[in-house]
């Protein structure tokens, strides 16, 4: 695969994954967080907005392709 059209897919995948985590993390705070203390709500947010970035490396490890020696 050229490595243009991989880059184009892997940035396509990275814009959908952000989506679709964002609305599952909101989703999920709204939904179990309601009534917990501002500590819980800062922890939870904190993990999840850290936590996106590990499918977002293996995304661009694919997007840069194999390495050539």
């Amino acid at each position: 695969m050229p490595l243009r059209l991989r880059k184009f897919i892997g940035t396509i995948l990275i814009i959908f994954l952000v989506l679709l985590y964002a609305i599952l993390a909101v989703s999920i705070a709204s939904a179990y967080l309601g009534t917990s203390p501002w500590w819980v709500h800062f922890l939870y947010f904190l993990l999840s907005g850290l936590l996106w970035v590990l499918p977002a490396m293996a995304i661009i490890k694919w997007m840069a392709g194999p390495v050539q020696k």
